[in-house]
């Protein structure tokens, strides 16, 4: 009996090693040792990056550095990955609210830890690891909204670009400021902003630097709509009767819903038909299609 509940242990433990590696990037075949960057990340430590799952199934992410208005320091960035998977291992969410402590959303890193990485090799680390854990966040089965308040400057912006959408308070801003770093967008927002916005939209950010308030935020596509509270608590209230639109119904078809479109997003079209496909069959016939169609719904 111990040895049989031993062997599922390690199967599980296995599948989710292996379900990991494949919403990841880098592996080791790009030279990347994960175990290593932790190593040298954890030097840099500060803040931390809390969660607490809701009942409803909504998961609330806090940046937690106000100090330094959130920015990332190496510790936050090994702490945010461990909360992705835990949330990749959440089977009963259905959404995500990203926000960050002290009325304002992220800085980026923590210039501290930039000055000390600065050299080629552990710069790049750093950017291949924030890159697997974004793109991780990204691929949760979970409705995610990043709640911008204040500032979400440099990596923030980055961080905003992983989530499905971006709610603004007033008086906030996104800012991608690597031009005056000398830098570009290391995590992944470069790209994502350019699907987001578009490529000439994205050059007029990054190449700009510019400010963007929640009203251009919305005319660029980049917001989805300014909350009417600035004040902490408020505003979280209202990102989660906003979210809840989009999570209301059982967790199985609200994850089902987010998969398929991040199928379409991310795949060749024919291999996001294939998925959608796929997806598909773990729904139909399921407890809530069974519900519906016992109830027979009139669509109006």
């Amino acid at each position: 009996m111990a040895l049989a509940l031993w062997k599922n242990f390690l199967q599980i433990t296995l599948k989710r090693i292996l379900q990991q590696r494949r919403l990841s990037l880098y592996n080791g075949a790009h030279g990347y040792d994960e175990e290593l960057i932790k190593k040298k990340l954890q030097q840099f430590s500060g803040g931390s990056i809390n969660l607490s799952k809701e009942d409803n199934g909504i998961a609330i992410l806090t940046l937690n550095n106000p100090k330094l208005m959130n920015a990332f320091t190496g510790t936050m960035m090994v702490e945010l990955q461990e909360r992705v998977t835990e949330l990749e291992n959440w089977k009963d969410g259905k959404g995500l609210i990203i926000h960050g402590a002290g009325n304002t959303f992220c800085s980026g890193s923590d210039l501290n830890v930039v000055k000390e990485i600065s050299n080629s090799q552990d710069g790049m680390n750093m950017c291949m690891f924030m890159q697997n854990t974004l793109t991780r966040l990204m691929r949760l089965p979970l409705i995610s909204v990043a709640l911008v308040q204040g500032k979400a400057f440099g990596g923030g912006a980055e961080l905003t670009t992983a989530c499905d959408f971006r709610l603004m308070t007033p008086g906030s801003e996104i800012r991608f400021v690597h031009k005056h770093m000398g830098l570009v967008p290391g995590w992944g927002g470069g790209a994502r902003l350019v699907r987001i916005v578009g490529s000439g939209a994205a050059l007029q950010l990054l190449g700009g630097a510019a400010r963007v308030g929640p009203e251009r935020a919305l005319g660029l596509g980049l917001a989805e709509l300014t909350l009417p509270s600035a004040e902490e608590a408020r505003a979280l209230g209202e990102a989660r009767a906003w979210l809840s639109q989009y999570t209301d119904g059982p967790a199985d078809v609200v994850r089902a819903v987010k998969k398929v479109v991040a199928a379409g997003r991310e795949l060749p079209l024919e291999d996001a038909l294939r998925t959608e496909k796929e997806i598909f069959g773990t729904v139909w016939g399921g407890p809530a299609n069974l519900q519906a169609l016992v109830r027979r719904p009139k669509h109006k």
